[in-house]
């Protein structure tokens, strides 16, 4: 009987990658879940359950603790933690904060020390000699503002960064490489922009790909859309992701390695033909789409910045993210060749944008305006 221990699992991820684990029976699941009393805790323990369909059976192997990652021994009693230590074979560490504007030392919190409390964790159950794996979920874009493709390994190399999310997880990187040479049982992995599932294009939370679909199709902006004709962005489903974190927790082949949960510059999705579909399935719903005045992104930029403070508030607060997806849309390349490699021996089929755009953008509009 394996116990995984998981952060993170009313997340996108986390939520695909719990699905995952039961369906093998020999799982326990112990899900930390941030929540303000028990009574909250019950509530997101019946929503969760609810949203991914568990059965009765798989029910009964999970067991949810009120936590907090943030908080030291994850926000649970000593007695809870010790006993935890005693328990916890597997550990998954999903759980982040996405918002890309925190400041730096709220951030921090969020991915540095969170990944600090999870390997004290780690660590008493390594002392009760029951620690098979550790899968920790970090981010492409520790990269940065880097040009070059980004590699494989470890990144000593100083860099700027985008945005305090990646900056904090990049040196959350550097505390988990440290747990790693201290003989910890670590798996990095580094995913892109998370889509739904290649199949259904289900997807427990709408995150920055949906958001894009409804800009570059001018839905947002009245029709002034940037120049998105040679763009892309590197987007991987979530079942796919989530069936790689399952297959490493079962390797110790894995340890050490950072493996690249990403498109790679082959498979990459192009903008211009996710906003084609996009459009037509919008109109297809008899939504509407508005006709296109395409401007040159430095222009588009200058634009949104000029006019922003004039916008209604709601109105104003949609828009002044729109700099921040275009940072994710520059054409930044992850190389993902070892891993395929890895992943490919194990009978791992990369997904292919030509496959899962359509169900993935059929799910957003029938989940955001049916009814």
């Amino acid at each position: 009987m394996n116990t995984y221990f998981i952060t993170g699992a009313t997340g996108v991820l986390g939520s695909a990658v719990v699905r995952e684990l039961l369906a093998d029976s020999q799982n326990q699941l112990v899900l930390l879940v941030r929540a303000e009393n028990d009574v909250a805790l019950q509530k997101r323990a019946a929503w969760l359950t609810a949203s991914l369909g568990i059965n009765a059976e798989a029910a009964g192997r999970i067991d949810f603790v009120c936590g907090d990652v943030e908080q030291e021994k994850l926000g649970l009693s000593p007695d809870r933690f010790v006993g935890l230590g005693e328990q916890v074979t597997h550990i998954i560490h999903s759980a982040a904060s996405v918002r890309m504007n925190h400041p730096l030392e709220r951030a921090r919190l969020a991915a540095v020390t969170a990944a600090e409390h999870v390997l004290q964790l780690a660590q008493l159950s390594c002392k009760n000699s029951l620690l098979k794996k550790i899968e920790v979920v970090s981010t492409v874009g520790v990269g940065g503002k880097r040009r070059e493709p980004l590699p494989e390994r470890w990144l000593d190399e100083p860099r700027e960064f985008h945005n305090t999310y990646e900056q904090s997880k990049a040196e959350a990187e550097s505390v988990l490489r440290a747990g790693v040479e201290q003989g910890m049982p670590v798996t990095i992995h580094r995913p892109s922009m998370i889509v739904g599932n290649s199949q259904t294009g289900y997807v427990l939370h709408f995150q920055i790909f949906y958001f894009l679909l409804e800009f570059i199709t001018g839905r947002r902006t009245w029709g002034v859309i940037p120049d998105i004709s040679d763009r892309y962005v590197d987007a991987i489903p979530v079942d796919y992701v989530a069936r790689v974190i399952s297959w490493s927790s079962r390797n110790p082949a894995t340890i050490g390695k950072i493996l690249h949960l990403c498109a790679g510059p082959q498979n990459v999705t192009s903008l211009e033909k996710a906003r084609a579909m996009a459009s037509r399935k919008f109109r297809e719903k008899g939504l509407s789409v508005p006709r296109e005045y395409i401007l040159p992104v430095f222009w588009f930029r200058l634009l949104v910045s000029s006019v922003l403070p004039f916008l209604p508030r709601k109105i104003r607060r949609s828009v002044s993210v729109l700099p921040v997806f275009l940072n994710y849309t520059e054409n930044q390349v992850f190389t993902n060749t070892e891993t395929c490699e890895i992943l490919k021996n194990a009978g791992f089929v990369l997904p292919c944008p030509d496959e899962f755009l359509s169900p993935v953008i059929d799910h957003y509009l029938s989940a955001t305006y049916s009814g």
